[in-house]
């Protein structure tokens, strides 16, 4: 699965590597490390309006939920059962790209998962990348507010991540640049449910 990433590119080099202008600069922040489970604000490209860079909240709140509560669950999609999921079905046209240039993942030491090695995953130099993901809009029936909110799509671990997260075996769909293109414009899911051979590097911390 993936519940902590980093984005510390600054909104110049993201705008140069996307082909993309920051919608709202007031809320770009770069930082070195995003826990999912604060839902943080966070830079995507959208299926809607790819020239642009905009934020959304991590943790995916469909249209039809009556409160945020639901978001804690939906940090990440199992791209298997994306058409499923009642939580995702809806979202299945709203692609996104999610900016990041790392995440962070717990190897287990022992059976149980008592003692583990933290690790630091991401591209040569630190590159930026994208995750595939699938995004919404919610309106919060007590402010009137809409949220966009989006979910991390993950598949089965490559070999290398197999040796790193070696309980769930999961990992985020990382997009190679050639693809990103192909996400956003509705390439069929299921050439994406495959772990791509991407060189990413691993450092303990």
């Amino acid at each position: 699965m993936c519940f902590h990433s980093k984005q510390t590119k600054s909104a110049v080099e993201l705008q140069n590597r996307f082909k993309a202008t920051l919608k709202d600069p007031q809320l770009f922040s770069p930082q070195a490390h995003l826990n999912g489970f604060e839902h943080p604000a966070t830079p995507i490209i959208t299926t809607q309006e790819p020239e642009l860079i905009q934020h959304a909240q991590w943790g995916l709140i469909p249209a039809w939920a009556k409160d945020e509560s639901i978001r804690r669950y939906t940090l990440n999609a199992k791209i298997e059962t994306l058409h499923e999921k009642p939580s995702f079905k809806d979202s299945l046209p709203k692609r996104c790209l999610i900016l990041a240039n790392g995440f962070y993942e717990w190897q287990w030491l022992d059976a149980k998962g008592k003692h583990k090695q933290a690790y630091e995953i991401g591209l040569p130099q630190e590159a930026a990348f994208a995750f595939a993901g699938l995004y919404a809009q919610w309106l919060c029936p007590q402010t009137g507010n809409t949220q966009t909110t989006y979910t991390i799509i993950t598949t089965q671990a490559s070999p290398f991540m197999e040796t790193i997260h070696n309980s769930k075996k999961r990992m985020p769909v990382i997009l190679a640049p050639k693809h990103e293109s192909l996400w956003l414009n509705q390439a069929p899911i299921a050439e994406f449910a495959f772990p791509y051979a991407v060189a990413l590097e691993a450092r303990s911390i």
